[in-house]
């Protein structure tokens, strides 16, 4: 009678099989999604100026040398700002929730965008009308900002 000397056949397979087994499963989902983050970061219209991203960045990279340049949130706020008298909240909410999506860095300032365009909003169309443009945009900040201003 022969005894195998190999234990692994026994018991199961080892473990570099079950590390392969993960990563075949695991890799292909990261690759798909890594490609698909590098694709939507492209702008594909090849017209800079209709990117939200750039149109916020843009007034950060064409300050003075010497100048102190601004935060990108500060830029961005302004920027709202100046669409909320051109056009009307709703556009400037709109622009808002496209600039965090495309830069995540800016979600931690979108609640105080947002609160800042609320009570704009209501010194520009009144209370009644901004709450009109109220939607879900970071939390229900708009809203929130609108209230603060009204009451």
């Amino acid at each position: 009678m022969k005894h195998s000397t190999n234990q692994q056949t026994r018991r199961g397979r080892g473990p570099a099989h079950r590390i392969g087994r993960s990563l075949a499963l695991v890799l292909p989902v990261v690759l798909v999604l890594s490609g698909t983050l590098a694709v939507t970061r492209v702008n594909w219209s090849g017209n800079p100026s209709n990117s939200v991203l750039t149109a916020s960045d843009a007034s950060v990279s064409d300050a003075k040398p010497g100048s102190v340049s601004r935060a990108p949130q500060d830029a961005l706020r302004d920027r709202l700002m100046t669409e909320l008298v051109q056009e009307n909240p709703g556009v400037a909410l709109t622009h808002l929730q496209q600039a965090v999506n495309g830069r995540p860095s800016l979600a931690k300032h979108c609640a105080s965008i947002a609160r800042a365009l609320g009570k704009a909003a209501v010194r520009v169309y009144g209370p009644t009308r901004a709450q009109s443009y109220a939607r879900p945009v970071c939390d229900t900040s708009f809203a929130t900002g609108v209230a603060a201003a009204h009451g």
